[in-house]
């Protein structure tokens, strides 16, 4: 499944955090550990689990994101104009209009958070308070490692992220990323822990985006959904067709939709970006309990300008942060308190896998 970027990646001989194949009774899972070294990439760590089925590829120099994704040979992601993976050294998160974080957006998926998760936000005099979309994905993962079950054939890479400030706060997130032998899903268990003596808030949104060959002229996103709300004017012109996707456009904006996902008696949601053919899709499930709210993101400019959808499980509505603390909508986390999150991918490469997952 090698690819061209491989070329940009010094891969270890031997991965230091497990054997390059792992055997369990389910099948084989094979892992390659490197970084890369050349250009805005150098120095980020990566690491690829592939289960015989699906390939992800993770940065854990960002935050533990999923860069790609590849199952039964097709891709699944998007081509940003960003030249990624780009090394956090390089974004400029603090920019004073709050928009530096756009210089490393290029992964399948990525965390937004953990301190506030949505549109940036100023105080009175000008000064930038909180970033688009936080820190966590500039932030590098340690205390990284591989448990396997050798009976399912799980192989599970594990990481943490602390997002901390003297006085002010202190952050930890855990995340699990689970690929099993021979099978296509994968899932992500992640937990957030107020490490302070005193009360915290946080945030959290799982922006997941993807590209072609999936998203296409036809293409829809296919959910049930109690409540959608466009996020501004230019959105609800367009809210009798908000799941419908056109061709990629010159000069389009982005649209966006805040909604309310159905759930099913284990208090699971689902939504699918389908193929415009019926025969590919991503589908993502999560726990609504701590994921209540639902966002799609809708950016069909020029291909090369960044043609895309975004599929958004979230604590909360992307708005500036006190928008969001007003209308209660943020993390309470008492003192050594966690709180859990779980989200699964679904890389779907048949019209049978695409039919199943819509019902």
């Amino acid at each position: 499944m090698a690819t061209h970027w491989d070329e940009r990646v010094r891969w270890e001989p031997s991965p230091s955090l497990c054997p390059a194949e792992i055997r369990t009774a389910a099948g084989s899972v094979r892992v390659r550990q490197g970084h890369f070294f050349d250009g805005a990439a150098a120095g980020v760590e990566v690491i690829e689990i592939d289960s015989g089925i699906t390939r992800v590829v993770v940065l854990p120099t960002r935050g533990m994101g999923i860069w790609q994704l590849e199952a039964s040979g097709k891709r699944f992601g998007w081509q940003s104009p960003v030249a990624g993976p780009v090394h956090p050294h390089w974004v400029p998160t603090w920019d004073p209009s709050g928009l530096g974080w756009l210089e490393g957006f290029d992964e399948l998926l990525v965390r937004c958070g953990l301190e506030s998760n949505g549109a940036p936000e100023h105080d009175e005099a000008g000064r930038l308070q909180y970033p688009l979309h936080g820190r966590v994905a500039n932030l590098p993962a340690g205390q990284l490692a591989i448990a396997v079950d050798e009976t399912t054939g799980g192989v599970t890479l594990s990481g943490e992220i602390l997002e901390s400030r003297l006085f002010f706060k202190r952050l930890r997130l855990r995340s699990a990323l689970t690929v099993t032998a021979g099978k296509a899903t994968v899932e992500i268990e992640d937990t957030i822990t107020n490490e302070r003596s005193a009360p915290a808030t946080a945030q959290l949104l799982y922006h997941i985006n993807v590209g072609a060959p999936v998203l296409g002229e036809g293409a829809e996103v296919v959910g049930d959904f109690h409540e959608v709300t466009p996020k501004d004017e230019q959105a609800a012109k367009e809210l009798e067709a908000w799941t419908q996707i056109g061709p990629p456009q010159a000069g389009y904006a982005e649209r966006v939709y805040f909604t309310k996902p159905a759930v099913d008696a284990a208090g699971q949601a689902a939504a699918m970006l389908r193929a415009a053919d019926q025969a590919s899709g991503l589908g993502v499930t999560f726990d609504s309990q701590t994921l209540p709210h639902f966002v799609v993101w809708k950016n069909t400019g020029a291909e090369s300008d960044g043609y895309v959808v975004g599929l958004e499980p979230a604590t909360n509505l992307p708005n500036p942060r006190s928008v969001e603390t007003e209308a209660g909508r943020v993390i309470q986390l008492a003192p050594q308190e966690t709180s859990r999150f779980r989200v699964q991918l679904h890389p779907l490469t048949s019209r049978a896998a695409v039919e199943a997952f819509g019902r």
